[in-house]
């Protein structure tokens, strides 16, 4: 055993000892920006990484009350940077707690290792995400008022909303380095890839272009759907027989792409449209013109449809898979059933 030991001493710097330690880095760097705020000299510069910047106070000429917003700008990287290393922790404690020690007793394959790892994840931020969504969507009331989608647009962002966002992109862009860390499959970088890029792009799209109501909206059922999916796949792994959770993900799978196909074109054909501001202005935050919104609408729209076409290809591929294991077992029951009717005339002749 020792002589092992001695065999796997990392080199300082090398894939392996990053790959090994990249959680350990990652904490030190958490650790050192809230040891930051102990101190006057370098508090300044550490609550730019911590606290959510550009704090905008309005007054009402009423009665004196103060409402608390915030706009975006430079300083949200940093912020967006600080919970990236905090997503990479928590990813680490999640792997290491909970599901390695599933994995050990589930005694699972490579390949299903993989992806067990990939829904476990998955799952765990999902479901953060959907709680927090879903509460931030009944304080505000904005599907009660759908008309919020659109009204007073460009929108101010409170605290909650604002927020939610810096951790969002926060967990998408920590999942690129993820890929690396995890020491994922060269055949499934390609796929994790996509839906990663996709998911940076939209929710940035969303923050940056002041569409925080819609955004926020589509995003709480998607990421109910893909909670579904994930944890079904999670039981599918434990036990074969569980797959009652794909049925009805498949089903609400399409109710949300036609959902966010009717939120998006009433949002951006409709409501956007009649309110309109011709000024485009980067620093009031205005982008409702036509080209952003036929941009918008468009990318919208190849993304459900992309969507649609793999879950087709999907389900077709499980049809064929079940058809192709029931024929042998059909020719199973034939030859039997040939064989009892062979007896039972041998029976009836003797």
């Amino acid at each position: 055993m020792g002589l092992r030991r001695k065999n796997k001493r990392l080199v300082v710097l090398s894939h392996e000892f990053v790959i090994q330690n990249h959680a350990d880095t990652a904490s030190c760097l958490v650790m050192s920006f809230l040891l930051g705020l102990m101190f006057e000299v370098s508090a300044k510069y550490a609550i730019i990484f911590i606290a959510v910047q550009y704090n905008v106070t309005y007054t009402t000429g009423d009665n004196g009350e103060q409402f608390h917003f915030y706009d975006y700008g430079p300083k949200d990287i940093a912020t967006v940077f600080f919970y990236m290393l905090v997503a990479i922790n928590l990813h680490a404690v999640i792997q290491e707690y909970v599901l390695d020690k599933i994995n050990r007793r589930l005694h699972l394959s490579k390949t299903k290792h993989s992806k067990f790892n990939e829904s476990g994840q998955l799952a765990f931020f999902y479901l953060f995400s959907f709680i927090w969504g879903a509460s931030i969507l009944n304080a505000e009331e904005f599907v009660m008022n759908p008309i919020s989608l659109w009204k007073d647009y460009p929108h101010s962002r409170i605290f909650q909303v604002k927020f939610f966002y810096i951790c969002q992109i926060a967990y998408w862009l920590h999942a690129l380095p993820e890929l690396y860390f995890q020491k994922i499959r060269k055949e499934d970088i390609p796929r994790q890839l996509c839906y990663i890029c996709l998911y940076i792009a939209h929710i940035s799209g969303a923050y940056i272009l002041n569409l925080q109501h819609l955004g926020l909206i589509l995003m709480v059922p998607h990421y109910l759907v893909e909670l579904i999916f994930h944890a079904s796949r999670l039981f599918y792994f434990s036990d074969e027989n569980k797959q009652k959770g794909f049925t009805i993900w498949a089903l609400l799978f399409v109710m949300v792409r036609l959902l966010t196909l009717t939120l998006s074109v009433l949002t951006f054909g409709f409501g956007l449209a009649r309110v309109e501001n011709p000024d485009f202005s980067i620093a009031d935050g205005n982008f409702n013109v036509l080209p952003v919104r036929i941009g918008c609408l468009g990318a919208v729209c190849l993304t459900q449809a992309w969507m649609m076409w793999k879950f087709i290809n999907f389900q077709l591929k499980k049809w064929r898979e079940h058809v192709k294991n029931q024929i042998p077992k059909k020719k199973i029951t034939n030859t039997k059933n040939k064989r009892t009717k062979k007896d039972l005339n041998r029976g009836q002749t003797s």
